[in-house]
């Protein structure tokens, strides 16, 4: 899983200075809606690393898992996650 891990802090990197950016915007006073729109920016980046994050998992983990002969309790866990991840 190493080239989606290191996509996903790649991303994760990118998102931590979207974060820093938003900062300085309110520091700044900047406008109420720039400052909106790059919020819904972050947020539509940390969906997007979520669903890698989910596709890993699904591709590796539970992928092994069902063929151990877990798949129902393998499939509990990542509809339980996929709730959280919904919210």
């Amino acid at each position: 899983m190493q080239a989606p891990h290191d996509d996903i802090l790649r991303r994760l990197r990118k998102i931590e200075g979207q974060v820093r950016g938003l900062q300085r915007m309110v520091g700044e006073d900047r406008y109420c809606l720039d400052i909106l729109t790059q919020v819904a920016a972050v947020r539509a980046a940390l969906d997007r690393v979520g669903m890698k994050v989910l596709d890993a998992h699904a591709r590796g983990c539970l992928a092994t898992a069902i063929r151990s002969g877990q798949a129902d309790e393998s499939i509990d866990e990542l509809v339980a996650a996929l709730e959280r991840f919904m919210r």
